[in-house]
């Protein structure tokens, strides 16, 4: 038996040692408090003038008519902080939590390369194959209805040249269809087959070759979606149930889903998307049975885990469903410098992130994950205007020293006049992409040319010379381009490279 002193101050270690451990952990429930208060407090736009403006979160809220945010923080591999503001319904007057679940949009991408390349690492898909040997008799595309043989229609505009996944997974397969715009409750849904072929009820064109493969960069929800056959041909199952079993629950994102039907107990989380005018969406939200492009219900939270199993498999710390070696290959571009498979790239010689970002009707969202450090940050919205989003991860980036991801420019207007009739020329709709038109108008009082397009907020475009124009909320330049007859033929976007838009009237 130990004498009685000895076990007394056995006692009095261990008390001491609880201690220290409860005060660690209360300093540090302490900072993580105050920094979530100064990201509330300390918003940043994108373009401002000389002095340092800042708003709190709840002014650019009622600012952009916002019914609600979630947003989570990743630092040092772990999530640092979760936390929603504001309403998931507001009529029903449901609050944002940080289990509420938000239309995840083409954020969807980024999960579903994780599902194919998991295939590809278990050598049952090869990434430079051509497609066409996956694409075959679909079956069941999880919808309860048959669908019809598929495969992808080379025509001349291929060039010749095969499709592979890593060119449907990068966006540089060539392909039409650069996203879709869902289908309301209660209407006709088609399967993917029809999606693909653009037949009823599917709301989109088919999917097919604009040029070459392995050409260029080219965004393509239509590329996207024919993943998602792929997936079901090899595996024999419905593409939500494949993407739970082997995507979602074993990064233990389990309050996440691709089905478009949910469970009972699901449907009180899931978030009312909003129009710009902060009107609800009719139905609440939108069906979209292109669900590899477009279908993910989740949240800030279940993202973090994502990005912080990405973080952890890139360094070989971590395998739960990619190894590090096809980890590293998913984050690496090809072709273009900044398009990988299923993220962006982005960042510089200081910081480099892996990211995407998500708009769906009544949603946006976007996240960013570091490369080096496990840090991050995810931002959902339930509303059409997005531009808080830039604004919450600047503030993030300020409160926590996340290097490259403050993005605010000192601007200064250009004073580039422009004739009436050079501005009124430029007026009219131009076809971005099949179903995606934007809408060009004037202000003849004040000499100023607006654009607008379905699920964006109006923006103003302000002219840097008498044929380009910038939209400084969003840092977009658009550029009109004449005929030799003097007639305004189409509009160049440069957003992530140059993308023509046809002017239709």
């Amino acid at each position: 038996m130990k004498p009685f002193g000895t076990s007394l101050a056995i006692a009095f270690v261990l008390l001491s040692a609880f201690c220290t451990q409860a005060q660690t952990a209360d300093r540090a429930a302490a900072d993580s408090a105050e920094k979530i208060q100064q990201v509330e407090k300390n918003l940043v736009p994108l373009k401002r003038s000389d002095s340092l403006e800042t708003w709190t979160l709840q002014q650019r809220m009622s600012y952009y008519r916002v019914k609600g945010v979630s947003i989570a923080v990743i630092e040092n591999y772990k999530l640092a902080w979760a936390k929603g503001y504001g309403m998931a319904d507001d009529e029903l007057k449901i609050p944002v939590t940080d289990q509420t679940l938000f239309q995840a949009a083409s954020i969807s991408k980024s999960l579903n390369a994780v599902g194919v390349l998991k295939l590809v690492q278990e050598k049952k898909l090869s990434i430079n194959a051509d497609i066409n040997t996956y694409l075959h008799d679909s079956g069941n595309n999880g919808f309860g209805a048959n669908q019809s043989n598929w495969k992808f229609p080379y025509d001349s505009l291929s060039g010749g040249k095969k499709i592979t996944i890593a060119n449907l997974l990068t966006h540089t397969a060539g392909l039409s269809v650069h996203g879709f715009a869902g289908y309301e409750k209660g209407s006709d849904i088609p399967n993917i087959v029809q999606v693909l072929n653009g037949t009823p009820p599917a709301n989109s064109k088919p999917v097919r070759s604009m040029y070459p493969p392995g050409e260029k960069f080219e965004y393509s929800g239509g590329g996207i979606a024919i993943t998602q056959l792929i997936v079901t041909n090899v595996t024999h199952e419905p593409y939500e149930k494949f993407m739970y079993d082997n995507v979602l629950a074993p990064m233990d994102m389990t309050s996440s889903s691709f089905s478009q039907f949910p469970a009972r107990d699901k449907r009180k989380l899931y978030a009312t998307g909003y129009n710009t005018d902060g009107k609800a969406i009719d139905g609440r939200y939108h069906i979209y049975p292109e669900m590899a492009a477009a279908g993910l219900w989740t949240n800030p939270t279940d993202l973090a885990k994502y990005i912080i199993e990405t973080q952890l498999a890139y360094e070989g710390k971590s395998a739960k469903v990619l190894n590090q070696q096809m980890t590293q290959i998913r984050l690496t571009p090809y072709i273009d410098d900044k398009a990988a498979l299923g993220v962006f790239i982005e960042g510089d010689d200081n910081a480099k992130y892996f990211s995407h970002g998500g708009a769906n009707e009544g949603f946006r969202s976007q996240y960013y994950g570091s490369f080096d450090g496990g840090n991050g940050v995810v931002v959902m919205v339930n509303s059409d205007n997005g531009n808080i989003i830039p604004e919450i991860v600047n503030s993030v980036a300020r409160v926590y020293g996340f290097k490259w991801l403050f993005h605010s420019q000192v601007t200064k207007p250009v004073q580039v006049a422009v004739a009436d009739n050079v501005l009124k020329s430029y007026t009219g709709k131009y076809e971005i992409d099949p179903g995606n038109v934007l809408t060009i108008t004037l202000d003849g009082a004040h000499k100023q040319l607006y654009g607008e397009v379905p699920g964006w907020s109006r923006f103003g475009l302000f002219p840097e010379s008498d044929s380009k124009f910038v939209a400084r909320e969003f840092d977009i330049e658009f550029e009109f381009v004449r005929d030799g007859q003097g007639r305004v033929v189409k509009a160049v976007i440069y957003q992530d490279g140059a993308h023509d838009a046809r002017k239709l009237n």
